[in-house]
């Protein structure tokens, strides 16, 4: 089971990498974040890789659900607290999240590109959810990541010992949001969300 979850989550990192990426694009504007998803889809977006990747998701939720049952009176340092309650946060932000989206294209006929994912952090009072839903998401991310890297490093890098290393990572999680979370609300400003999508903020 450890070794299932290991490698999908392998795979998601993956895909998460590119879509943080994609999210990073949007402070150039709305269409250099859609033209970026537009290309990144011909990678992610067909039946073969888009197959892998929603088994990776149940296969990292199941196993994720599991290993929480397991581990979680038994983790001692901080690190071993965050790994576990991170990927339980990722574990439910991963269910919602697919969720939604597949909502959002199967039922509701909506492209899920840019103004989909911000309809409700630009609109109040939704964003009083979305903001700390995605923000825990994505430093939830980097926190998994930091505390897998704490355990698994044995070595330093320029002095940094692994602890720090992880520590790092956690910073640059934290930098990251706010980079991207200024570039989804267009510099703080807000984005105009299209008619079509005011469906899902109840307009």
């Amino acid at each position: 089971m450890r070794r299932a979850h290991y490698l999908s989550g392998l795979i998601i990192t993956l895909f998460t990498g590119l879509h943080l990426f994609n999210h990073v694009c949007s402070l150039f504007g709305a269409e250099t974040h859609i033209e970026t998803m537009r290309i990144l889809r011909h990678f992610y977006r067909n039946p073969f890789i888009e197959t892998i990747l929603l088994f990776a998701v149940v296969v990292q939720i199941i196993s994720g659900l599991k290993l929480f049952k397991i581990s979680r009176k038994s983790a001692a340092s901080r690190f071993d607290k965050l790994h576990i309650w991170s990927g339980l946060y990722l574990a439910f932000f991963f269910i919602f999240h697919v969720s939604a989206v597949m909502i959002g294209r199967g039922v509701l006929n909506l492209d899920t590109n840019f103004y989909f994912g911000v309809a409700g952090l630009n609109t109040f009072p939704f964003n009083l959810f979305f903001i700390p839903y995605y923000t825990f998401a994505i430093l939830s991310f980097f926190g998994h990541i930091a505390s897998i890297h704490n355990k698994k490093m044995n070595s330093n890098i320029l002095s940094f010992t692994p602890g720090q290393q992880a520590k790092a990572i956690l910073v640059f999680g934290f930098v990251l949001t706010v980079i991207i979370f200024y570039g989804l609300t267009n510099r703080f400003q807000g984005v105009l969300v299209p008619a079509e999508y005011n469906i899902l903020i109840g307009k």
